[in-house]
């Protein structure tokens, strides 16, 4: 049985590309690339990553969280009724096509998904999707433990994500204070697509599609289901640097989504508590993404203009900027010994002694460090710096 199993699981990691999702998916990372760089070159002529790298992060950088989140998923027998895995496909392409990331977390789609079904189900509606009969008969008290309990592992997923990509894909966006000054914001905005491997009971998909793959254990039926469950978000900081502001962010969600598994387990000895734990965690998510929002006030930069120096709004990568060790926030003091306070000047210093580069940076603790590297004279322009001025 296990080899069967094993040939089982190889077979419906290729029913994954069956799924909309995954090209909905796809072309919306491929729409982030494209509005980021357009949106840096207009403010700074220049784009900080490459305009595919959303498409390409997409199922990359949450490989190793798909990997486990699928075994776990295996392990502890997290069963999902296909009327949810349905349902669940239908909401998050409609909330990808209309574009709004608040409400692309995975427990905000769980929540919706597995309240429209159990509406469905009291009102005992019913339809067709694609062939399998949609009726909410799926939905009972055993079902709403392993949804519970995924939707909180889901959430500790996006809060890692949020830790390790949010400053990396954070953008910057030149805007005007209260006063009327030019500073600078970041917006992070950021889709990813983690292929969890989940556990279908009965043979409801062996009646409409008899060649997706199944076991038997004992009498009863499951599939094996490669599901492209959303994980996504946005957020804008003005005055915390992205390096600070996101690893808060996601050790939140982070909190958030453990406290849901805790919710889940408690809900395996009282099933009615399942639900509560969805829709808290689901307006819990929300309140975060709000709070965080509010108090990003235009009153306080993080990144402005100083009299004391050039601050730093971007840094490309592998370019003499980061090579240097420079990021965002750091004010350039001088550079080879003659103080710098635009842009101008900054390129006209580099030029006297490019060989031999010398930069007094205040750091973000106010201390003041050294740092140099070799800049061609023909190369002074491609330093690697985004400048607030």
């Amino acid at each position: 049985m296990i080899t069967d199993i094993i040939f089982e699981i190889m077979i419906a990691i290729g029913k994954l590309f069956i799924n909309p999702v995954l090209y909905i998916a796809i072309f919306v990372a491929i729409l982030l690339g494209y509005y980021r760089v357009k949106r840096e070159r207009k403010f700074f002529h220049i784009r900080l990553l490459w305009g595919w790298s959303e498409a390409i992060g997409l199922l990359k950088e949450g490989f190793l969280f798909a990997v486990i989140l699928s075994f776990l998923s295996i392990a502890l027998g997290l069963t999902l009724p296909v009327d949810l895995l349905i349902i669940l496909t239908v909401v998050s392409c409609v909330a990808l096509i209309i574009y709004v990331f608040h409400l692309l977390s995975p427990i905000i789609l769980i929540m919706v998904s597995f309240s429209l079904l159990w509406l469905i189900e009291y009102f005992n509606w019913s339809f067709t999707v694609v062939g399998p009969r949609i009726d909410g008969a799926g939905i009972n008290e055993g079902a709403v433990v392993p949804t519970t309990i995924l939707a909180g592992l889901l959430l500790v997923a996006e809060g890692l994500l949020i830790r390790k990509r949010g400053a990396q894909f954070a953008s910057p966006i030149v805007e005007h204070s209260k006063r009327g000054l030019k500073a600078v914001a970041f917006f992070s905005k950021k889709l990813w697509i983690l292929p969890i491997f989940v556990v279908i009971p009965g043979n409801v998909i062996d009646a409409y599609f008899p060649w997706w793959p199944q076991f038997s254990l004992g009498t009863t039926q499951f599939s094996f289901v490669v599901f492209p469950f959303v994980v996504a978000f946005q957020q804008l900081t003005r005055n915390t640097l992205p390096i600070h502001y996101f690893p808060r962010l996601g050790r939140k969600v982070l909190i958030l989504g453990e406290l849901v598994i805790i919710g889940g387990l408690v809900a395996y000895f009282f099933p009615e508590i399942g639900i509560f734990v969805l829709i808290i965690g689901a307006i819990a998510r929300l309140g975060i993404a709000i709070y965080s929002a509010s108090r990003q006030t235009k009153d306080v930069y993080a990144v402005s203009a100083k009299s004391s120096g050039v601050m730093i709004a971007g840094v490309l990568p592998n370019s003499p900027a980061e090579k240097m060790g420079l990021g965002i926030g750091e004010i350039i003091r001088k550079v080879n010994g003659i103080e710098v306070h635009t842009e101008n000047e900054l390129y006209e210093a580099l030029q006297i002694n490019a060989a031999h580069c010398r930069l007094e940076v205040l750091n973000h603790q106010n201390e003041l460090r050294l740092t140099q590297h070799v800049v061609h004279n023909e190369d002074h322009y491609q330093i690697g710096l985004l400048i607030a001025e």
